[in-house]
């Protein structure tokens, strides 16, 4: 069994869509980025390919890179699948944060749940999300932007 962490932030913007776990949530702001800026999934990336030893979305999907403009971060986070399928990896479980004033995510968070567990192949009831404030302190209380955090653990299937 490997355990991998990750983590993200996006800074809140007009004049874009808020989109997290695969979902459109409506609000005044969305997040700015390359791709489509979902810090959940690219937290959740993250932390898989922390526990596969392969670095960072970064290195995997560049900014630099056209092809991943305004992409989904659900097709970035098949590809990460991908790759733990390719070095014989399942993902056992997904527990994961969201941090951010508003909007509230409750009535979301099935839907964000449903798409995750759909891409990597697993039973809903192995990712877990909650959302959390800031309780009005720093860039996130002061709603300037949102972050996520995402502890992955995947095992070995030839093991």
């Amino acid at each position: 069994m490997r355990i991998g962490i990750g983590y993200d932030s996006h800074r809140l913007v007009e004049g874009r869509n808020l989109v997290l776990g695969g979902v459109e949530i409506p609000h005044e702001k969305g997040l700015l980025g390359h791709s489509d800026a979902d810090v959940l999934l690219h937290a959740i990336c993250d932390a898989i390919l922390g526990a596969l030893g392969e670095g960072d979305i970064g290195n995997h999907f560049p900014d630099t890179d056209p092809f991943y403009k305004d992409i989904s971060s659900l097709n970035l986070l098949l590809n990460v699948k991908a790759l733990a399928f390719k070095k014989s990896y399942k993902i056992n479980n997904i527990d994961s944060t969201v941090i951010l004033e508003s909007p509230r995510l409750k009535g979301h968070i099935y839907k964000m749940v449903q798409n995750i567990s759909k891409v990597l192949e697993i039973e809903p009831n192995r990712v877990n999300i909650k959302a959390k404030t800031n309780e009005g302190m720093g860039f996130v209380g002061q709603e300037e932007g949102i972050a996520a955090f995402a502890i992955v653990s995947i095992t070995r299937e030839d093991v």
